[in-house]
């Protein structure tokens, strides 16, 4: 580690070929995507370049030092990635094979008219706070805090038009708009 603080190259060639095996192998188990693993793993040598003063021999040993790196910034960044609806995502070949399914039922562009009117009814029963909170969170991905900035309000009160609109969608969905009142 020292070797690598005063810049020589070959270190940290040496403690990338050393480690990378298992650095990627915990990224992996915690982020379920091998490109967001060999990203993680990058970062991991970058971020040990740029800490190495950081690292006390005296605390533990370098192997877990950077074992303990990977594993919060695994962690961080699989939250990150749930955050933003990343293992929510379709896979286009699944897309694909579920067309060919026989067994998957398309609605009649009438049952589709009737779901989005009675869908529409049910947004225009939020206030228009909580209907821009749920259009930047969901369609454009904004987390609270830039939401709370580009509507000029605290964090807090974006988090309470969230749940709030949430529980009101939740509402009308289960109890009756959508699936009492009308058939579809």
């Amino acid at each position: 580690m020292s070797d690598i603080c005063d810049g020589e190259r070959d270190a940290l060639a040496a403690l990338f070929r050393r480690y990378a095996r298992v650095v990627r192998g915990i990224a992996y188990r915690a982020l379920r995507d091998a490109a967001e693993a060999d990203d993680l793993l990058q970062e991991i040598f970058l971020l040990i370049l740029r800490l190495c003063h950081t690292f006390d021999p005296a605390k533990a040993s370098a192997r877990l030092w950077i074992l303990q790196m990977t594993y919060r910034r695994a962690i961080s960044r699989h939250r990150y990635l749930v955050s933003r609806h990343f293992y929510n995502t379709l896979d286009i070949e699944e897309v694909s094979e579920s067309e060919e399914d026989d067994s998957i039922s398309i609605a009649s562009p009438d049952t589709q008219l009737i779901a989005r009117d009675v869908l529409q009814e049910i947004v225009h029963e939020l206030s228009e706070d909580q209907k821009k909170t749920l259009q930047l969170y969901f369609y454009d991905g904004y987390t609270f805090g830039e939401i709370a900035a580009q509507l000029g309000q605290t964090v807090g009160n974006v988090s309470h038009h969230y749940y709030r609109a949430i529980e009101k969608l939740r509402r009308c969905v289960f109890n009756g708009k959508l699936w009492g009142k009308r058939e579809i």
